[in-house]
């Protein structure tokens, strides 16, 4: 009866010290920031159409812009049903660069940028990128917390036993998306001299 009790209790003394609770606690860590990451990103996605449809109220005829924004938000929101931090970013970019050239559309309609709720909607907008920073910001940290711990000896050995693998980070890989959004330039082209 002895033998087996000793042998449970030298089980439980050598899984404590091989990182198996740790490697959980800071994968649910990462798991519940990349959550809060979620969460501001579909905040951001529902506060799109109002605003859209705030500036169509202004702006009719300036349709491409209103499909880009569109598009930008639907892959936005199956980047982030698909739960790869990676895909999210790169959304996230896509409806960064389809905003600002929404926002710049303002700056041609006086009447657009003085009205209440337009001006509502921007603030949101604005506090809810801050979010998604400092979300990000959250979850690269737990994300680097986490991958650092399963790479140190000798918790490689049970991340490699249980199958725990390194997260991705929550950052743009896109190419495209790196250098920035587009300049938008609304000038009207030189005409040229008769």
């Amino acid at each position: 009866m002895r033998r087996p009790m000793l042998a449970v209790f030298a089980v439980v003394v050598l899984a404590s010290g091989c990182g198996y609770n740790n490697i959980q606690t800071y994968d649910e860590q990462a798991s519940a920031a990349q959550g809060q990451i979620e969460t501001q990103l579909q905040r951001r996605a529902d506060l799109i159409p109002n605003l859209v449809s705030t500036v169509k109220g202004y702006a009719q005829h300036e349709e491409t812009i209103f499909t880009e924004v569109a598009d930008a938000r639907s892959r936005l929101l199956a980047a982030k049903g698909g739960g790869d931090p990676e895909a999210m970013a790169n959304a996230n970019a896509q409806v960064t660069g389809a905003l600002g050239r929404l926002l710049a559309i303002s700056e041609n309609y006086p009447e657009l940028k003085a009205d209440a709720n337009f001006r509502q909607l921007q603030d949101e907008l604005t506090g809810t990128e801050n979010r998604i920073a400092v979300a990000r910001t959250d979850y690269n940290d737990a994300v680097k917390q986490y991958n650092t711990y399963i790479r140190q000896f000798p918790t490689t050995l049970t991340a490699k036993v249980t199958g725990a693998k390194p997260r991705k980070y929550f950052e743009v890989t896109d190419p495209a998306m790196r250098s920035g959004p587009p300049t938008v330039d609304f000038s009207k082209p030189a005409t040229p001299a008769p």
